[in-house]
């Protein structure tokens, strides 16, 4: 992501997305079902019905992982769009009025106009705070430039 320290916004569109975090649930999931595999083939002992079985759990544990790891924020020219664990919602830019990772946060939360909040778990700061936070930062800015442009404002 590019830095807005020096007053720079990130071009869009532009996803943010714990990349360590991400890699090391991938990696895990993908070792887990490759040993979990080889222990049913390797295993004699075990009927057809059991080594299906072993694969099944495997697949499942791994696509478990694989769900931990599809948490992203995409930003774009018309809004952001929160992919979380299990849902994916779209707001424009209008709806979020604060970008917010304080101190022992485990993601980012977006307060919304509704008088909601919503977790974005793409931007969390588990294994990387630093790159969590510039992430958040870099959305904060980019938050406050879009709903104040208002929609009459030129598109870069």
């Amino acid at each position: 992501m590019s830095d807005t320290t020096a007053g720079r916004l990130p071009g869009l569109p532009v996803t943010f997305r714990p990349g360590r975090t991400r890699a090391v649930l991938l990696t895990a999931g993908v070792a887990l079902f490759v040993v979990i595999t080889l222990i049913a083939l390797l295993l004699e002992q075990l009927g057809p019905g059991e080594r299906i079985s072993f694969v099944f759990t495997a697949a499942l544990l791994a696509g478990v992982l694989f769900l931990l790891a599809r948490p992203k924020v995409v930003a774009d020219e018309t809004g952001v769009t929160v992919v979380n664990i299990v849902s994916r919602r779209r707001l424009e830019w209008a709806e979020i009025l604060q970008v917010n990772l304080r101190p022992g946060d485990p993601w980012v939360f977006l307060d919304l106009s509704d008088g909601t909040s919503l977790p974005a778990l793409g931007i969390q700061p588990g294994i990387a705070r630093q790159r969590a936070v510039a992430d958040a930062r870099a959305l904060r800015a980019l938050t406050e430039a879009r709903s104040t442009a208002g929609p009459e404002a030129p598109r870069s």
